[in-house]
């Protein structure tokens, strides 16, 4: 098996792809086909006629919360806090931005009225975030004094327009830095359309960290260390994927984030949890079928991830694809439908090794 570095998922990307705001309408963004042999440019309300009824889509419910937190040292040194995780009493994990970090206890006044007292580093006492206690609910917090998270290549300050776009419209469970991009394209409609073509729906819950927009910055893959997160697979969704299997569906995850989730329950046999999995060519997904996924920063965990689920050779050249059709790439961009390698080879004519039918390889899922 080929050996990949990180420069193999390098690629030229012209700035102006990149979404600075969302498509008008939710639905109305462009999804490149990678299902078929060639290429197919459609529109994102196509979705529910490229499924089959009985398939079974598989959300990420995480909500957004607007951990971005601005303040000041004792010194009066400006500050900005991205909340990365909330602990018990009133205690927070988050990265700083600041010009000189303040020693372990420093009081800093927040702005909206309030403090955050710094404890020391995390996970560890050399840890890349910070451990801080908050002097009032850090939930309340964030949802009077914050701001919208926006990632870092996305140029303005946060909006109204922000507030409403960067967040599903099924987000039920607070404690995300990012959004779920993927799944930011569904609105009513297409939840309706998909409804009445009889295709299921289930959620998973993974809380999406900064790290997600980590660099990878050694060009062995095997050297970079990846990120944590929180998830829970829900006794609903196991069941609804037995379900889905044993009627002959396929189980599609609506982004990396679903993916991440899904196959480590299925690696671990744990449904809630912290997971730090690392998914390259050569991994093998247990769980997912298809998957629905944006457009990835180049050199990305996450270009490594859906070149391991559909190919490497198929994703470079559907991202060459989608450049020279200007399509709009990261968080606010375009979609893509991608296939596992296996089940498109086998919808290409190319039988499965014998003995091996599309469900013998699946686990027993818990």
């Amino acid at each position: 098996m080929r050996t990949f570095t990180t420069g193999d998922f390098d690629f030229a990307l012209p700035p102006e792809l990149i979404a600075q705001h969302p498509a008008p309408e939710r639905s109305a963004s462009r999804l490149l086909d990678g299902t078929h042999t060639s290429p197919i440019d459609r529109v994102f309300r196509d979705l529910p006629a490229l499924l089959q009824p009985g398939d079974l889509l598989v959300f990420n419910d995480t909500q957004v919360v607007k951990a971005r937190l601005f303040g000041e040292k004792p010194t009066g040194g400006k500050l900005e806090l991205l909340v990365e995780r909330v602990l018990e009493g009133g205690e927070v994990v988050a990265h700083m931005k600041v010009s000189k970090k303040p020693p372990v206890g420093t009081v800093m006044r927040m702005a909206g009225g309030w403090e955050a007292t710094l404890l020391g580093r995390w996970p560890l006492p050399d840890g890349p975030l910070f451990h801080l206690r908050f002097s009032q609910d850090p939930y309340e917090v964030m949802a009077r004094h914050g701001h919208v998270p926006l990632p870092p290549y996305i140029t303005h300050a946060d909006e109204a327009e922000d507030e409403r776009r960067y967040q599903t419209v099924f987000a039920r469970h607070p404690g995300a830095v990012a959004a779920p991009t993927a799944s930011l394209h569904f609105d009513e409609p297409v939840l309706a359309a998909l409804e009445a073509r009889g295709i299921e729906r289930a959620a998973v819950t993974l809380h999406v960290g900064a790290g997600t927009f980590q660099p990878v910055k050694s060009e062995n893959i095997a050297e970079h260390h990846m990120h944590s997160e929180r998830y829970r697979v829900p006794e609903t969704t196991q069941a609804a994927i037995d379900a889905c299997r044993a009627r002959g569906g396929k189980v599609v995850a609506v982004g990396t984030t679903t993916v991440r989730t899904l196959e480590s329950w299925a690696k671990t046999g744990q449904a809630v949890g912290d997971t730090d999995i690392f998914i390259t060519p050569g991994f093998e997904f247990q769980v997912v079928d298809r998957m629905v996924t944006n457009f990835h920063l180049p050199r990305s965990t996450l270009m490594m991830m859906i070149s391991a689920f559909a190919g490497y050779e198929r994703v470079m050249g559907l991202y060459q694809h989608a450049i020279a059709a200007r399509y709009r790439f990261f968080s606010y961009g375009d979609a893509m439908l991608l296939e596992k390698k296996v089940s498109h080879e086998a919808n290409c004519g190319r039988l499965p090794p014998e003995g091996l039918t599309r469900n013998s390889a699946e686990p027993a899922l818990r």
